[in-house]
């Protein structure tokens, strides 16, 4: 069973590791625009370089380690997911189907028979 904690309350150094990643995040697109006249390589290096140094600040961060360690209990949970088979997901399909035709049939069945009913036998319009 996993536990979880409501932390509200960050401290001023986890707060500039977030800021500073966000300061990255704004600096790696800036020199992504401003370089275009250098050259592709050197335009996406400095995007991929800047990216890539605020993904690692984040990740020092209190809330980068929470993204960690929530990503790796979600993965251990989907470990524990009992896939159904091929066949079972076959039959689920298939009952599915059946049950997609029969609807249908049942709303054309009682769609014509209102229709019958209002229009021929009501109404009179269609003699």
């Amino acid at each position: 069973m996993a536990t979880s904690q409501v932390q509200t309350v960050s401290s001023a150094a986890d707060k500039a590791k977030l800021t500073l990643a966000g300061l990255l995040v704004v600096a790696a697109l800036a020199g992504f625009y401003f370089l275009g006249k250098q050259g592709p390589l050197v335009q996406w290096g400095s995007l991929a370089g800047g990216l890539a140094a605020a993904c690692v600040v984040f990740f020092l961060s209190e809330t980068g380690r929470q993204l960690i360690a929530f990503s790796r209990d979600a993965w251990r949970e989907v470990g524990k997911v009992v896939w159904p088979t091929r066949k079972e997901t076959m039959q689920m399909t298939a009952y599915v189907f059946a049950l997609v035709v029969l609807m249908a049939a049942f709303l054309w069945f009682t769609d014509k028979t209102l229709e019958w009913v209002l229009y021929d036998l009501i109404l009179g319009w269609r003699k």
